[in-house]
């Protein structure tokens, strides 16, 4: 594989539609993308699917994750896509465009440095705090506090990956928002430094 770049690492078999993308992200093999935004250096591996999603910074997104499933109408005699997708079955029907627009505003927001585990799905609208880890195959019903780890269906606190005042620190600090420069000047640092030393010498 090529050196990340300024433009998205696309693989191949990805469908994406109304999706943007910052530096240094990478999209794996037949994820599927619909009105997704990527903050810098985020990724997804393969087959995620995402729809109707902000997701910042360093975003870690594992293989078959879902965000943002899209939703049918219940309150109706049918949940079937006939009712908004009526096109598809009749020459003379129009889409639904006005549940279209309902379903694009149930945005999802992923938060900076976060762990989306294999196989997990978050629903729409809900907020993945900074520096949160979904566990693998947890469903996020309800929003994640930064620096939590969920996990089960439905997704429930299991610990806390920092302390509260180490993640007020590191979320005061900001270092998702530091340079590529800065990043790669400080990279041994990130990689040995315990997190404690990290915060006294950055912070």
């Amino acid at each position: 594989m090529s050196k990340l770049g300024l433009d998205p690492f696309i693989h191949p078999d990805c469908e994406i539609t109304g999706s943007s993308f910052g530096s240094y992200v990478e999209i794996g093999k037949g994820s599927r993308l619909n009105n997704a935004v990527f903050d810098d250096y985020s990724y997804c591996d393969r087959y995620a699917d995402i729809a109707n999603a902000r997701i910042g910074k360093f975003a870690n997104i594992a293989a078959f994750s879902r965000i943002g499933p899209t939703d049918h109408p219940m309150a109706q005699a049918s949940l079937h896509h006939f009712l908004y997708r009526s096109d598809d079955y009749w020459d003379d029907a129009d889409r639904d465009q006005a549940f279209f627009v309902h379903r694009q505003s149930r945005l999802a927001h992923i938060g900076h440095d976060t762990w989306i585990g294999h196989n997990a799905v978050i629903k729409p609208e809900m907020t993945i705090g900074h520096g949160a880890i979904i566990a693998s195959s947890a469903v996020v019903t309800k929003d994640v506090d930064p620096y939590t780890i969920v996990a089960g269906l439905p997704a429930k606190p299991i610990r806390k990956r920092f302390e509260t005042h180490i993640a007020d620190r590191l979320m005061e600090l900001a270092w998702w928002d530091w340079s590529h420069e800065a990043l790669r000047d400080r990279l041994p640092d990130f990689r040995s430094l315990p997190i404690e030393a990290f915060l006294e010498k950055y912070a």
